[in-house]
């Protein structure tokens, strides 16, 4: 490969020219056949790579375009045009320089024909036929030039009319892609509201369903308890049967009971009258929990009872220990459940003389007590109605109805929804029956809910007293609270 320069005269001098010698063979008898290369390097044709021309290229990206544009995306084809477009212009940029290396190419033909033409006046014989036959070479490759430079100028031609259809062909395809995806978004948001519609609708109808299957299955509960009521009422069951039995057999174990221990009582009593002639008193009543005991006279020559000093105690079931049940000082008391398996002692006090009065027996349990607190137990809170009759010691204005809460970790007393008291359980809270005597002591209890505020509450009956007061324990137990009455918790040795 050899650099050969451009820069021709327009005359050569004869000084420069050297004359050829007759004997001088050319290797052939043609013009050689080369191209210039890039940095006007010549390259031989044989190195030379076989490059297509620009008709073929085109003609082949044409046809796949054309073979591809059926099976071909709106969006895949806009992209299919663009890059044919992108290639297009490409194409025409290689044409442009191509026109360059032709205007190149012509100059330099012109300067070596004209060199030529210099040098056949200079050279004769067989050398200037040789000349002259480089020079009708010359002239064929210039025509050969200029040919293909029309062919040239056509390819251009057809490039730019290729060009300007895939312009058109994209902007198309841009178009139908926008109103492909307008289309596309309206069909979307129509689905949706259909499918919102559908949604709205199903669950209106499982609503619907709902309160209709709720009304149906409390009509049919309705009906089921009115049909048993009937049943009921016309065929009594078995089980009917057993607990009204069951409920008898209670009565009579309760009379029993009563009669047992009104028979102790007197035994103990007739027994207590052989030993002492001098026994001035004694208790009445049952001597059970949900019943009071009373302190009477047995003889007439007995102070009055106004004008005696009484204290309680409780005494343990093998008589070694005696606790002080604080407040207890009046003649009538009402046993709580703290009671129950003791015996109750009362000492009368009068003019320097003490008497002691004792229970014949132990304090007995309620029966079915029991069982009803442990069935309240399961419940996380259980609901009393109470009348407030004192606060803080003194007598209430107001007599109506109170809720008493009692919670597994807490007691609250509310007026409808007024809350009066909430507290939890504390060593500070007090809870127990009422010792200030009276008709109704077996029914009412003493509640501190925390320092400087305590109440005397009234409940509908004796088992509803007793549940509370043990249900209460029982909870402030799981909290480790000793739940008890003033001062209960200081037993006296005897």
């Amino acid at each position: 490969m050899t650099r050969v320069s451009r820069d021709f005269g327009d005359t050569m001098p004869a000084e420069a020219v050297l004359s050829v010698a007759s004997d001088v063979n050319f290797v052939t008898n043609g013009f050689p056949n080369y191209k210039i290369g890039p940095d006007d390097l010549i390259v031989d044709a044989k190195e030379a790579p076989q490059v297509p021309s620009m008709k073929d290229i085109v003609a082949r990206e044409t046809a796949q375009l054309i073979e591809q544009q059926k099976r071909l995306s709106v969006r895949d084809l806009a992209s299919k045009f663009e890059k044919g477009l992108a290639a297009a212009s490409k194409l025409s940029d290689e044409a442009k320089f191509r026109d360059a290396v032709s205007l190149d190419k012509h100059v330099l033909l012109r300067k070596l024909r004209d060199a030529l033409e210099s040098l056949r006046g200079r050279v004769a014989g067989r050398n200037k036929d040789d000349v002259e036959e480089a020079i009708s070479m010359v002239e064929a490759l210039a025509a050969q030039l200029t040919h293909r430079e029309g062919e040239l100028l056509h390819e251009k031609a057809e490039v730019k009319k290729l060009a300007n259809f895939l312009k058109q062909a994209t902007e198309s395809a841009k178009k139908v892609v926008e109103e492909e995806r307008g289309i596309a978004r309206t069909e979307i948001e129509s689905a949706r509201a259909a499918v919102r519609r559908i949604e709205e609708a199903l669950e209106e109808q499982e609503r619907m369903s709902r309160n209709s299957e709720k009304e149906n299955m409390e009509e049919f509960i309705k009906e089921v308890q009115e049909a048993r009521r009937i049943k009921m009422l016309h065929q009594p069951s078995k089980v009917m049967d057993m607990e009204h039995e069951l409920r008898a057999l209670r009565i009579q174990l309760a009379e029993k009971s009563m009669y047992s221990l009104q028979l102790r009582k007197e035994l103990a009593m007739s027994k207590r009258l052989e030993g002492n002639k001098s026994h001035l008193y004694e208790f009445d009543g049952s001597e059970a929990l949900g019943l009071c005991l009373r302190i009477i006279s047995c003889t007439d020559n007995t102070p009055d009872m106004s004008k005696v000093s009484i204290q309680w105690f409780r005494v343990s079931s093998d008589g070694c220990k005696k606790e002080l049940i604080s407040g207890a000082t009046k003649s009538v008391y009402a046993p709580e459940p703290f009671d129950v398996g003791r015996f109750l002692q009362a000492e009368i006090s009068s003019n320097d003389q003490k008497f002691v009065v004792t229970t014949t027996g132990l304090i007995d349990a309620a029966p079915g007590l029991g069982s009803y607190v442990e069935s309240l137990v399961r419940k996380p809170e259980t609901e009393f109605n109470v009348i407030v009759t004192q606060v803080n010691g003194r007598e209430s204005s107001s007599h109506s109805i109170h809720v008493f809460h009692v919670g597994k970790m807490r007691i609250k007393l509310r007026k409808g929804r007024i809350t009066k008291a909430k507290e939890p359980y504390t060593s500070s809270m007090q809870l127990c029956g009422v010792r200030g005597g009276g008709n109704a002591a077996a029914q009412a209890l003493f509640w501190q809910a925390k320092k400087g505020l305590s109440y005397t509450l009234a409940f509908e009956s004796e088992r509803e007293r007793n549940a509370a007061i043990m249900l209460a324990r029982r909870f402030a137990f799981d909290c480790n609270i000793m739940l008890a009455g003033p001062n209960d918790r200081a037993p006296l040795g005897m």
